[in-house]
């Protein structure tokens, strides 16, 4: 599978810390724990919640599944990004929709949530009438 992931430089193969993304995916999830950043490795160290658990279930069992091709829907954004979750497509909610994220080994050790922005840009428009007492004088036109 890793020979499909290929970085930009030179065509090197992917490495984690030193680690192929066979290697990674060969490991156990404590043992990935420990090449993580401390933040994620707080938190898969100190155990994962019942629902993150049951998301790390279903992504393995993906492979198995007849509907491989529909993303696994989620609303767990703190999630770590494992090297079991390569190459699966999540729906992630963001407070308004589900939007797809699919994984690549670049992402690993990187939260689900951030790959997709829970807010979007404002873009204020001029002020009408009634809007505030100081726009009112403001010039319509």
């Amino acid at each position: 599978m890793s020979s499909e992931y290929r970085t930009g430089r030179e065509g090197k193969e992917f490495a984690y810390r030193g680690h192929s993304l066979d290697e990674l995916q060969a490991m156990d999830v404590d043992e990935v724990a420990e090449l993580l950043p401390a933040r994620q490795r707080r938190s898969i160290t100190r155990g994962l919640g019942v629902e993150h658990e049951k998301l790390l279930e279903r992504a393995r069992n993906r492979d198995k599944e007849e509907t491989a091709d529909d993303p696994i829907r989620t609303h767990l954004r703190d999630m770590p990004i494992l090297p079991e979750f390569v190459g699966i497509t999540f729906a992630v909610y963001n407070g308004h929709s589900f939007e797809r994220v699919q994984v690549e080994p670049e992402m690993i050790g990187h939260y689900l949530g951030e790959f997709h922005l829970t807010r979007s840009t404002v873009s204020h428009g001029q002020a009408g009438i009634g809007a505030t007492r100081s726009s009112k004088f403001v010039p319509l036109k």
